[in-house]
């Protein structure tokens, strides 16, 4: 293991990796697993001390010894996907006045909007200031705070975290003539191998085939890229093994709400060719007689033609990464709507009701094919 240790190239023909400018190891088999990196938007500023993104865990150590050094009082947020809204609650814990900028109208832009609304009533109702519509255009340090400027504005905290999203880091595959796939990734076949032979790819500089919408894509989540690695370790030990893919399951925990989607939405699915119908109910997530009982929101996609299902979104206290992962084993079996209607689930009133609200989704649904 070489560890503080940059590769400058790889050589392909020759089959080496070059350290430096001497030193080369020779390979049979060279995988990249170079993961991916956080996206920063082209303004000046954004190299400021106190500017930061999170990707790692270096990353995470050097935010939190900020915080400390520094006495924080208040953070800024840019960006309002997963990771932003799990450091809006981890800024509040600590104490925190945490402030969102984003330049949507609405948080988790994956979830429809009815269901995004119910995140940003948890975020207002846990004192984050969400300022939707922002289009910033750089980062000024005056005095001890840094300054946000906006099109629209200003605004000052003791430090500012960009949460945009990454990108892989695909330089050196590049540079090697590994070819990159449509998402910008590393392009593989289901035994993660590239276009070269004896060279792989793995975890979020590569790509994953999508078994709902039928595309390779790039779905940089730890689960897959620890899937990818174990069946890449078992093709090169000799065994037929191969990625079967994914279906774009996701979740994440927001102050006392949890959130989950899987498959793909609307507008994924009419550029993949589908003809999609949906609908959205609020259900019970436990039994209406039970104590402490709560509502998930819920939305079903499908295809009007076949029947088949497409995706799923959920928010609610309780049950929705529950159910969200019942329809993911779904998708993977290519399950249509009635197949999900009179499904055989585990029933019991403290964890939901005779007929859950996967049950009436989907016969909702029905109607609409």
């Amino acid at each position: 293991m070489r560890l503080n240790t940059k590769v400058t190239r790889i050589d392909v023909e020759k089959k080496a990796v070059h350290i430096g400018e001497k030193e080369s190891l020779p390979f049979d088999y060279l995988v990249f697993a170079t993961g991916a990196k956080a996206l920063l938007p082209p303004i000046p500023g954004v190299g400021e001390e106190g500017c930061f993104t999170l990707k790692n865990l270096v990353d995470g150590r050097n935010l939190k010894a900020y915080l400390k050094e520094k006495n924080c009082r208040s953070a800024l947020i840019v960006g309002a996907g997963f990771i932003a809204l799990e450091m809006a609650e981890a800024f509040v814990t600590l104490g925190l006045k945490t402030t969102l900028v984003h330049r949507g109208e609405l948080p988790a832009s994956r979830w429809d909007g009815d269901l995004a609304k119910v995140m940003l009533a948890e975020l207002t109702a846990q004192g984050v200031d969400f300022l939707p519509r922002r289009h910033v255009l750089g980062v000024e340090k005056r005095g001890k705070s840094l300054v946000l400027v906006m099109e629209e504005g200003e605004i000052a905290g003791d430090l500012v975290l960009f949460a945009l999203g990454v990108k892989p880091a695909v330089e050196l595959a590049k540079e090697a003539g590994i070819r990159l796939g449509v998402s910008g990734a590393v392009a593989v076949n289901f035994h993660q191998e590239t276009n070269v032979a004896g060279i792989y790819a793995v975890g979020d500089c590569s790509e994953t085939f999508h078994r709902v919408s039928r595309r390779w894509v790039n779905m940089p989540l730890g689960d897959v890229a620890n899937k990818q690695g174990r069946l890449l370790g078992r093709h090169l030990s000799g065994e037929a093994a191969y990625f079967p893919g994914v279906v774009g399951a996701q979740s994440f925990k927001l102050f006392k709400l949890e959130a989950a989607a899987t498959g793909i939405d609307e507008k994924e699915a009419l550029s993949v060719g589908f003809d999609p119908v949906s609908t959205l109910i609020w259900g019970n997530a436990i039994g209406s007689a039970m104590p402490g009982l709560t509502q998930v929101a819920l939305k079903l996609i499908a295809d009007k033609g076949s029947g088949m299902l497409l995706g799923c979104q959920a928010v609610g206290q309780k049950g929705a990464v529950s159910r969200v992962n019942v329809v993911s084993a779904a998708l993977w079996r290519q399950a249509t709507v009635d197949d999900l209607a009179f499904l055989d689930l585990a029933y019991a009133p403290p964890f939901g009701a005779a007929w859950d609200p996967l049950h009436i989704a989907a016969q909702n649904l029905m109607k609409l094919l």
